[in-house]
């Protein structure tokens, strides 16, 4: 369904109309004469000689970190953007979802636009109002489907427009990181949809996100870009459990150079490695973490104590590890190693968090680095029931059981054993 040949990108880095028109057709001639582009001294690749092809009802996620090239890459499938160089091919109808009310003219109505939309699809009227009643509903705009679309919230104006590209049957659905302006409830299902489109309609799905838990839920497949070049191509939980793993490295690899640390420096913390305490580099809100810290020092050491801050993005603190107060550690530690700190479940909602650390030795501050590590914490069914809580009201989760009807007798013994049963 689709083949991408050798697909390169390259934007003008500073103003437009910079040069003349003989030095633009220069430029042209140029790189149409070369075998392969070759990057001027104001130009920025976003994409190197990416290939890959997808097969009819394939889900391919693609990604990446910030500035990868996964957006370009889709806009070059949309046709919104051109390609530099390399060739695209697409077999069938494409429906792109890569901005918030991508192909919306804000001045119409939803039903309006559903249609609008419809037709630069390529679909008839007849088949449009075919499944007019199925996207209302699935978008859940209905008293507001002949408000002009202008006047929608984001959450509105998202759920409309995955629900029109979902629903008007093309055979190529791009679905860009537009779907994290849904809350959660919406983003479960838009998965599900696009489980169903892709395993029951045979439609092909290009997903991106940084979601990890997402890309190997939905997608067979994952293509890795780093820096504009495809790093890697495969199954998907491999995939993105390396990608996962060398985010973690990068930030290792820079912790030991960082300057903007306090402390006295006798002892030095050189790296913090964090995964799942299974090994796996995707964590989930009842993930237990497995923490590495690395140091180093000019003489043995007693006494140490290490200390972990868990926050998120906004500063708000979540956990505090310390070695002292729950122990473990030796009395004295040699010059040069490492110690590890596993945790019990996370219980923490979907979503990214700062690690901060620092060393303390008989109450004095001697190494401190903020920052020093990011994780994310991916969605999970965290109570069983398909329900997964947002981060825009909790941080923490906690197991819990409801009932209806009359209280059972103040029995302390079958009151825990029933919260037991209920409670893994």
């Amino acid at each position: 369904m689709i083949a991408a040949r050798n697909v390169s990108k390259a934007y003008r880095l500073g103003s437009i109309g910079a040069t003349s028109l003989k030095e633009e057709l220069s430029r042209l001639w140029a790189r149409a004469r070369a075998r392969s582009p070759r990057p001027a001294a104001d130009e920025f690749w976003a994409l190197r000689d990416v290939s890959f092809d997808v097969q009819p009802g394939e889900v391919v996620g693609i990604i990446g970190r910030n500035g990868a090239g996964k957006s370009t890459l889709l806009k070059i499938l949309s046709r919104i953007t051109t390609q530099t160089a390399g060739e695209i091919t697409l077999r069938g109808r494409v429906a792109s979802l890569l901005e918030v009310g991508t192909g919306f003219h804000p001045d119409l109505t939803g039903r309006e636009n559903i249609f609008l939309n419809g037709a630069i699809l390529g679909m008839s009227k007849q088949e449009i109002r075919r499944k007019f009643d199925e996207i209302v509903a699935f978008a859940e705009v209905e008293p507001f489907i002949d408000t002009p679309v202008k006047r929608y919230s984001s959450g509105m104006y998202v759920r409309l427009a995955f629900a029109v590209a979902a629903h008007l049957e093309p055979e190529i659905l791009i679905v860009d990181e537009v779907l994290a302006v849904g809350d959660a409830s919406f983003q479960q299902k838009c998965l599900g949809k696009m489980r169903d489109v892709s395993s029951r309609d045979h439609r092909t799905v290009l997903f991106v996100s940084h979601n990890m838990s997402a890309v190997q839920a939905l997608c067979q497949r994952a293509v890795w870009l780093h820096e504009g070049r495809v790093a890697e191509d495969g199954p998907a939980s491999p995939v993105t459990q390396r990608y996962l793993a060398s985010v973690n490295d990068r930030a290792v690899a820079d912790l030991a150079a960082r300057r903007d640390r306090q402390g006295d420096g006798s002892v030095r913390l050189t790296g913090v490695t964090i995964t799942a305490a299974d090994g796996s580099a995707l964590i989930t809100s009842g993930s237990r973490l497995k923490i590495v810290l690395d140091y180093e020092s000019a003489a043995p050491v007693r006494r140490l104590n290490m200390v972990i801050g868990l926050y998120t993005e906004t500063g708000l603190g979540v956990y505090g590890l310390d070695s002292e107060a729950a122990g473990g550690l030796p009395p004295v530690l040699p010059p040069r190693g490492s110690v590890t700190c596993v945790t019990g479940p996370l219980n923490l909602t979907a979503g990214p968090c700062i690690v901060n650390v620092a060393v303390v030795k008989a109450g004095e501050l001697v190494d401190y680095v903020a920052a020093a590590a990011r994780l994310t914490i991916e969605t999970e069914d965290f109570y069983g029931t398909g329900k997964t809580p947002g981060r825009d009201w909790m941080i923490a989760m906690l197991q819990h059981r409801w009932t209806a009807g009359s209280p059972e007798p103040a029995d302390g013994v079958r009151e825990r054993r029933a919260v037991e049963r209920a409670i893994p």
